[in-house]
């Protein structure tokens, strides 16, 4: 069994414990007083029953402290997966969404998120699908818009016939008779 990773000598287990006491993050507050078990001279195994965790963790927690100190214990997010769309590609998809399509060259007249996906596809060889593209171009400061459907043998001036005016100035209603109630 390897040798255990010493902690580093300039803390000690009541320093520790009062870091502990001041610090806002409860994960970093947790594994400080893992650590300052082990300072009062606990076993390993006490400190990872202490903070919940397997040994490796608690020897991830030694190397973080050793490197960084105290402030290397505090939990940060993870990078997570790097965007597909580059800045670049945004530049492109910008380029393409305000130029709009040709109906001649690419076969539509207006711009479908599926459409703009396989275009970046094929010009770029990027897969992108279309649920993270229309969140994209909703970032980009891009919404969806639909004109209001109209009939195509509509007349023009039917619409303006058809709508009930309002009246120039509100009446209040007649009382009723008791008999009517």
């Amino acid at each position: 069994m390897a040798a255990p990773v010493p902690l580093r000598p300039d803390f000690d287990a009541e320093a520790l414990r009062a870091l502990a006491k001041g610090s806002r993050d409860p994960d970093q507050t947790r594994r400080l007083l893992a650590l300052s078990a082990i300072y009062a001279g606990g076993a390993r195994s006490e400190a990872a029953a202490l903070g919940g965790v397997g040994l490796q963790t608690v020897r991830d927690w030694v190397l973080a402290f050793n490197t960084d100190g105290p402030d290397g214990l505090i939990g940060g997010k993870a990078p997570g997966a790097r965007p597909r769309l580059n800045a670049d590609l945004r530049a492109a998809l910008k380029t393409l969404v305000e130029k709009g399509p040709m109906p001649a060259a690419h076969g539509v007249v207006r711009w479908r998120l599926a459409d703009l996906a396989q275009i970046l596809f094929e010009d770029h060889g990027v897969s992108v699908s279309e649920q993270t593209l229309s969140r994209v171009l909703r970032a980009m400061g891009y919404r969806k818009l639909s004109a209001r459907p109209r009939h195509h043998a509509q007349e023009p001036g039917a619409i303006p016939a058809f709508k009930k005016p309002s009246p120039l100035a509100w009446q209040r209603s007649r009382r009723l008779s008791a008999a009517s109630r």
